[in-house]
């Protein structure tokens, strides 16, 4: 019979880690994903610019940062479905993107881009137009579909084989890229003044800015699982497929 040791009986639960001022953005976010939705409300870049810790993020953007971690540590206790992609194949995370990122921007961008036009043209005379975003956008096209090709060409089936050891040269090029589109998407942002719609707005108008808020969140928790999760574990060697027993 196994002993039971005097006090033992009812051992007190570990206690559950929390955020703290020094840790890093992108970390954070991969260790509780239920926080992605608190940073980008905040409009912390949680994926280009990840390393950042929590405090010195706060201070560049006035924000109180005990009020921050007070609303992380409730989202954090609220909880969610969210998949810890750190803890799951390699594999898994790859098709993850391909299905829910990927073909997600190849539907996203022409919708939005045709919006734009017919609002900068309907409401040309405007100054609260967003004139130049339609051909932000459009110019922008070319850059992400070559990006997403080469992660699905070249990366993504490097992973898949077990080779994501080797793929140094071409995660440091996609790294690179993912730095242009968070320009790209400071761009864009400026250009549509926000996303804050004018109280003459259309509805097409109003449905463009709510358009390029999801895109604009969509491609940063896609940056982010690439540059925090998917490239780091990858070049470590984690395990690309499930080691499960089938």
């Amino acid at each position: 019979m196994a002993c039971i040791c005097p006090g033992m009986e009812n051992p007190l639960p570990m206690p559950v880690e929390r955020p703290a001022p020094q840790d890093r953005l992108g970390h954070l976010v991969v260790r509780f994903p239920e926080l992605l939705p608190v940073l980008h409300r905040h409009q912390l870049d949680y994926c280009c610019g990840g390393n950042v810790p929590v405090a010195e993020a706060c201070t560049t953007a006035g924000i109180d940062i005990d009020d921050l971690i007070t609303e992380m540590n409730a989202a954090i206790e609220l909880g969610g479905e969210s998949v810890h992609w750190d803890e799951r194949p390699l594999a898994e995370l790859t098709e993850f993107i391909r299905e829910r990122y990927h073909t997600t921007h190849r539907v996203q961008l022409p919708i939005l881009i045709e919006m734009a036009r017919k609002v900068e043209s309907v409401h040309a005379e405007k100054p609260a137009a967003p004139h130049g975003l339609a051909d932000a956008l459009e110019a922008w096209v070319p850059e992400m579909i070559q990006h997403m090709e080469k992660e699905e060409q070249v990366l993504f089936p490097m992973i898949e084989a077990g080779r994501g050891e080797s793929a140094g040269a071409p995660v440091q090029v996609l790294e690179q890229e993912h730095q242009d589109h968070g320009s790209n998407l400071a761009k864009v942002r400026e250009l549509a003044h926000d996303y804050v719609a004018p109280a003459e707005a259309c509805t097409t108008w109003r449905a463009l800015y709510s358009g390029l808020a999801s895109f604009e969140r969509d491609l940063m928790a896609h940056v982010h699982l690439e540059n925090h999760v998917l490239f780091p574990r990858a070049l470590a060697g984690a395990p690309a497929q499930s080691t499960e027993a089938v």
